[in-house]
C-alpha cells in the first residue's frame, strides 16, 4: 500500500506542529471513539518480539487528579533546588503539567514479565521493552495531535504517587503519566524554545558519517 504525497505531507505537517501541551486545555470530552483511535494508535506502535508490553491507565475522577497534582506540586518543589538562582525562577515561572485541567490523563506503563521472560530483540538489549512502550507514547502523541487533541507529558513526578493512587502493582514499570484535552490553540513553537530556555539544535552538527568524529 503505496503513501499519496498528500498523505506524506500530512504526515510531516503532524510530527512538525507537535507540542507537549501544558495549558490551554478546554473542559469538553473527548469523544469514546476519538479516544480509542489514539489508544489504537498506541498499540500498533513496533514492539521488541511483538510482546506489546503496554497498559494505558485512564484517569478521569478529580480525587485521583488531585492526588497526582499534589504529588507534581512535591516533586516540582524538589527539581527547582537542583538549578541555579536564576534558572530556578525561570523554572518556577513555566506551567509544566495539566494534571487537573486536563479532562483526561493516561498512565502508560510497561509489563516486563509479559511474553517472557526470553522475547525475540530483548536477548542482549534488555530495556528494548522500555524503548516500545515509549514508541507507543509517540504513536499516540502524533495521533492526538491529528485529532486536534493536545498532549503533555508530565514527568516531574514520583512512581510512587503515581502507583499508590493508580494502585499499580510492583512488577509493573511506569512510562509516562500523560494529559490529554482539546486546546484553545497549539503553539507555533515548544514553549521552552519560545522562552528562550533553550534553542533547537542544528541538525547538521548531530549528523555522523561512519564514524562519531566525521561529521556529515
Amino acid at each position: 500500500m503505496n503513501i499519496t504525497d498528500a498523505e506524506r505531507d500530512a504526515l510531516y505537517k503532524v510530527i512538525y506542529s507537535r507540542r507537549d501541551v501544558r495549558k490551554d486545555f478546554l473542559p469538553t470530552p473527548i469523544p469514546d471513539e476519538v479516544l480509542e483511535r489514539i489508544l489504537k494508535a498506541g498499540h500498533h506502535a513496533p514492539s521488541v518480539g511483538f510482546m506489546q508490553p503496554w497498559d494505558f491507565v485512564l484517569v478521569t475522577e478529580e480525587k485521583t487528579k488531585k492526588a497526582l497534582k499534589k504529588g507534581y506540586d512535591v516533586a516540582s518543589f524538589e527539581s527547582a533546588q537542583l538549578f541555579s538562582d536564576e534558572k530556578k525562577d525561570k523554572y518556577q515561572s513555566f506551567k509544566l503539567e495539566g494534571i487537573l485541567e486536563a479532562p483526561l490523563g493516561i498512565c502508560v506503563t510497561c509489563d516486563r514479565e509479559r511474553n517472557g521472560p526470553v522475547v525475540i530483540g530483548r536477548t542482549i538489549k534488555h530495556e528494548m521493552d522500555l524503548y516500545s512502550t515509549v514508541c507507543a507514547i509517540q504513536n499516540m502523541w502524533l495521533a492526538a495531535r491529528a485529532e486536534n487533541i493536545g498532549l503533555g507529558w508530565v514527568s516531574i513526578i514520583h512512581d510512587d504517587i503515581l502507583r499508590d493512587a493508580l494502585d499499580i502493582p510492583s512488577n509493573i514499570e511506569i512510562i509516562a503519566y500523560l494529559c490529554l484535552g482539546y486546546v484553545s490553540e497549539f503553539q507555533d513553537k515548544p514553549e521552552l524554545e519560545e522562552f528562550g530556555w533553550l534553542a533547537r539544535e542544528d541538525i547538521s552538527q548531530l549528523i555522523h558519517k561512519e564514524k562519531w568524529t566525521n561529521r556529515a
